[in-house]
């Protein structure tokens, strides 16, 4: 299998279960045009963090890491009427760029975008809000991933979901002395994983236009005591 099959093969799925959509189709090309790095999920990919978020019937929903708020329009669209999502980015260029998006995707009462290094909007949140979240995703600069997963804990409950992605890098994951501060970031975030008593975890690998890697999902099974 090559990345032109693996492409071909997104591009057939996509045609078939994931309908045209302008609003996305736009927030895309604006993305492109204002320069950011076309780190977004896929189409596929989006549709199946909706999926995920809709079985579910998350409420409540945190993002680390916005980047142009592609993923954020995905999620988002899966909320009830009365449902929030709060994205963090660290960026105040993306954040700008997925401010725009998400206004015209008609999404600005439903999204909060919070500016700043996610280790302090964290912080914020865990002093301020003592609603935890029904789903967390992480899709931020991979080296901090253990402290989104610590802080995830700490901002979830039972029965929260919380999802990653990135977390096969192409295979290096399993490249226990690689020298890239991402790999070891996403090789101690899975080892935390398989070591906290609080969840229980699987992650699957995953080709396509993205390339070759792989998303992390993992079920709370107990509560941290109250932070709030």
């Amino acid at each position: 299998m090559t990345q032109d099959k693996w492409i071909a093969v997104d591009r057939y799925i996509t045609d078939m279960l994931v309908p045209p959509d302008a609003v996305l189709d736009a927030v895309l090309e604006a993305s492109a045009a204002a320069g950011l790095p076309p780190h977004h999920v896929s189409p596929n990919q989006g549709k199946l963090l909706m999926l995920l978020a809709l079985i579910h019937q998350a409420r409540n929903i945190l993002e680390i890491g916005t980047l142009g708020g592609y993923s954020t329009i995905w999620l988002a669209r899966a909320l009830p009427a009365d449902g929030r999502l709060i994205t963090l980015e660290s960026d105040p260029k993306h954040a700008k760029v997925a401010h725009s998006n998400i206004a015209y995707a008609g999404l600005t009462n439903t999204v909060e975008i919070r500016v700043g290094k996610a280790a302090d909007t964290l912080a914020q949140l865990a002093t301020e809000n003592c609603h935890p979240f029904d789903l967390i995703f992480i899709d931020a600069d991979k080296p901090s991933n253990p402290d989104y997963l610590s802080w995830a804990l700490k901002l979830s409950r039972q029965g929260s979901l919380i999802i990653a992605d990135n977390v096969v890098r192409d295979g290096a994951v399993i490249e226990a002395n690689s020298t890239d501060p991402k790999i070891q970031g996403v090789r101690r975030f899975n080892e935390m994983l398989g070591s906290e008593p609080r969840v229980t975890a699987t992650a699957i690998q995953t080709v396509g236009s993205k390339g070759y890697d792989g998303f992390a999902i993992a079920l709370v099974t107990s509560d941290e005591p109250q932070y709030c």
